[in-house]
């Protein structure tokens, strides 16, 4: 390898920095990537944790580009969690027009796409997976996924979640905790949990006698260290998805319950090390190190935050592995005699087109998608607009889904779509076909509803949901974005003020709400509707089955809208571009 002067500068500039933390570009920015390049990594101790995250049942590899904007709080801006595109860049010390950059950001996304192309998958993961336990020993690795794994996607909705549980049965994986995998409902979901070989732990769930259903935690030893689990399913699962499919279960932070766990591993078992497994999302847990004491490790979930360098507040250590299978998670200790003493940190980008295949993962997708590729590979359309779905308040997608939405119901005032963080990412040029349209819409409950409410209700609504993303208490958000509404309506916000007080300006059709006025609206992915009064003769619909339809109809589809003209933040700085 012949280094430039500005080459080695760059390298000397990564190496070191952090806890034995490595950049993918610096090790490989002058000769073309291979999978060595990904896999390197400096090894510490004995003790291998292997991770993922928030892959929202994504067998095969797609595109997803990361959001422009991660608005926050102004107590919590620029911090992780809140930090996005070139912000982002600086604050971990990447490089543009990298890998790094391509896999973390929305910097130069098409373009870097075009060079760097699809990401994740499951034969690919496995592949980084079993990689790492044949060089560390199967005994010395811990496998953890930390949720949203079983379903919103076209095959886990088609067969509840048992191709992604086979898949991970198949890789080894340990450890499980959850949250949208709550969504198959509560009799499926506990016969995949029977099913798993691992086990699901969580100790922030209690039936309605108080009893945990599962365990709280868990003690293994390996690679000579003795470690302590905590699961955290995501404490806010009744209130973000229709409370029916965790009947009989209450959800919580419980940080009481959590020390008092982390304490019976420290006191009891004599445990070196104390990792909480989490699906709270990375601002919450990094407030949690306030307030629970004696966690050395916490591997966040939730939010699809990606920390490309291990992250340390109040002693613990805070990492989170992204999602959509883009990244496997490493982690390796050294640790004696209850303490922790070293850690080596890295998230391996599932780059498809360098990282080779497991064989075997391989044919266990082809043997579920069988059935099934026919319908979901036929091409409905095309587009000449990139597609996306993550932003603080607004997506091309949802452009594309409320539009289709106020085209087959006719009369409404205002659609609501939901602020979730998954989907997946077109670009401009990509067919459009039926599996697209499940990527950002295969839901257990996909029903669009269209109901009446006053505009004093849509207000409250709102602002309740404004509360949930921009709360300045990371304890208090849910993790996910605003609602984007239909581009008949125009807003202002400013997110600092109090709940309540957010919005500014609300129009509608031109005009500004009237409180006392009745507005017909409509909204699917949740239980929206039940605040106001269902209008009987519009027949619920599946947003997918509805969404196809629309593309099949237009068979081109182009977003020319410009968001300055929906929207308006006004104490905060925001990046309007859709590109």
């Amino acid at each position: 390898m012949n280094l430039t002067r500005r080459d080695f500068l760059e390298l000397l500039s990564v190496i070191g920095v952090g806890i034995a933390t490595d950049p993918i570009s610096a090790v490989a920015k002058v000769n073309k990537l291979t999978y060595d390049d990904l896999m390197s990594f400096r090894p510490v101790g004995k003790a291998s944790i292997i991770f993922t995250t928030d892959t929202h049942g994504h067998m095969k590899p797609l595109y997803f580009r990361e959001p422009a904007n991660l608005v926050g709080p102004k107590n919590l801006a620029g911090t992780p969690g809140f930090i996005a595109g070139y912000e982002f860049l600086k604050f971990y010390g990447l490089k543009p027009d990298t890998i790094d950059c391509y896999f973390d950001t929305n910097v130069h996304f098409i373009e870097l796409a075009h060079k760097y192309g699809i990401m994740g998958g499951t034969s690919h993961i496995a592949r980084i997976i079993k990689d790492i336990v044949h060089e560390r020993g199967r005994d010395n690795c811990l496998i953890l996924d930390n949720g949203d794994t079983l379903t919103t996607s076209a095959i886990t909705l088609f067969t509840k979640g048992k191709s992604m549980l086979d898949w991970m049965n198949l890789v080894g994986y340990d450890l499980f905790v959850g949250h949208w995998d709550f969504t198959l409902g509560k009799e499926e979901f506990l016969k995949r949990i029977k099913e798993f070989k691992g086990e699901f732990i969580s100790q922030n769930i209690q039936d309605e006698f108080g009893e945990l259903p599962f365990k709280p935690y868990v003690v293994k030893e390996i690679g000579g260290v003795k470690i302590g689990i905590v699961g955290n399913s995501f404490p806010y699962t009744p209130i973000s998805n229709p409370a029916k499919f965790v009947e009989g279960w209450t959800f919580g932070i419980n940080m009481d319950s959590m020390q008092k766990y982390v304490n019976e591993l420290r006191d009891k078992h004599k445990v070196d090390v104390v990792i909480l497994q989490s699906h709270d999302g990375l601002p919450l847990d990094i407030a949690l190190t306030k307030y629970v004491h004696g966690i050395d490790i916490i591997i966040s979930g939730h939010t699809h935050d990606i920390t490309p360098k291990v992250l340390r507040y109040n002693n613990t250590y805070v990492v989170v592995a992204g999602s959509h299978g883009k990244f496997v998670g490493r982690i390796d200790l050294k640790a004696s005699k209850g303490r922790l003493e070293d850690v080596s940190f890295k998230l391996i980008p599932v780059a498809t087109n360098i990282v080779p295949k497991d064989e075997d993962s391989e044919k266990l997708l082809q043997e579920y998608f069988k059935p099934y590729d026919e319908k979901l590979n036929t091409k409905i359309g095309t587009t000449s607009s990139l597609i996306y779905k993550r932003d603080t308040f607004y997506s091309t997608f949802d452009e594309l889904a409320n539009d289709a939405i106020m085209d087959y119901y006719h009369g409404i005032d205002i659609v609501f779509s939901p602020g979730y963080r998954w989907g997946a990412t077109l670009l401009p040029g990509q067919d459009i076909t039926i599996n697209d349209v499940y990527d950002f819409t295969a839901i257990t409950y996909p029903h669009v509803y269209v109901f009446k409410l006053k505009g004093s209700q849509i207000k409250s609504l709102l602002e309740d949901m404004a509360d949930n993303v921009f709360n300045p208490n990371p304890i208090y958000q849910q993790g996910g974005d605003m609602p984007r509404l239909s581009k008949n309506v125009y807003y202002e916000i400013k997110i600092n003020e109090p709940e309540g007080k957010r919005f500014q300006v609300i129009k509608i059709n031109g005009k500004d709400l009237d409180p006392n006025k009745e507005y017909v609206a409509a909204t699917y992915g949740g239980e929206l509707y039940k605040i106001g009064t269902l209008v009987q003769d519009a027949k619920p619909i599946p947003a997918y089955e509805l969404l196809i339809n629309y593309i099949k109809s237009k068979r081109h589809i182009e977003i020319t809208t410009n968001p300055r003209n929906l929207f308006k933040v006004l104490d905060e700085p925001y990046n309007y571009t859709t590109t």
